[in-house]
């Protein structure tokens, strides 16, 4: 395990919010669930610039190909929404999500993580059996170090660059996490 590893581990198990919102997830009983993207990362950078921003949503991601239908991933979503109510609830099936931007069918959530658009989101974690377990298809060094860059799938050879373009030129990360480098 490298040091990102334990690092994003302490700072999960020291956050008692992302914990309960992992054990929610964990009463589900999904296949391959985790939450993902935006509430991790943006923790972490939270953390390494001593602020607190607010949260946008809560990523969490499954993968289930028997049913892939969006009012499922609705009544996952009221479901967490007892659980822990109040709270901004995002649930995507990885089985579809492919389709958003013309890959092939993912087969995993790993698979649909490692399709994310830039490498600090490409993360995820969950509880299982009181154990924190972290998902990092391109590892953890860039969410860390503060660097910003797209996964292969989204580089400058790429027909989908320009989604990873707008998407930083949109989200401004730079103005919150001031010392971010953003690769364009």
């Amino acid at each position: 395990m490298t040091n990102y590893e334990n690092q994003l581990k302490e700072i999960v198990k020291n956050d008692d919010y992302i914990i309960s919102l992992l054990k929610a997830v964990e009463q589900l009983n999904l296949n391959d669930a985790w939450i993902s993207a935006g509430l991790i990362r943006n923790k972490v950078w939270d953390v390494l610039h001593n602020i607190n921003t607010p949260i946008n949503d809560i990523d969490v991601i499954y993968f289930d190909s028997t049913d892939t239908s969006w009012e499922t991933e609705k009544n996952l979503e009221k479901k967490l929404g007892i659980l822990v109510p109040n709270q901004p609830w995002s649930v995507k099936n990885q089985a579809r999500m492919h389709m958003k931007n013309g890959f092939l069918p993912y087969n995993s959530s790993f698979d649909g993580v490692a399709h994310f658009t830039e490498i600090p989101t490409a993360i995820a974690v969950k509880i299982c059996h009181s154990e924190l377990k972290i998902m990092a298809p391109y590892g953890l060094e860039d969410l860390f170090e503060k660097i910003v860059k797209p996964t292969p799938y989204y580089q400058n050879k790429s027909e989908l660059s320009s989604i990873y373009t707008e998407r930083m030129q949109d989200k401004k990360w730079d103005t919150i996490w001031i010392d971010l480098s953003i690769e364009v």
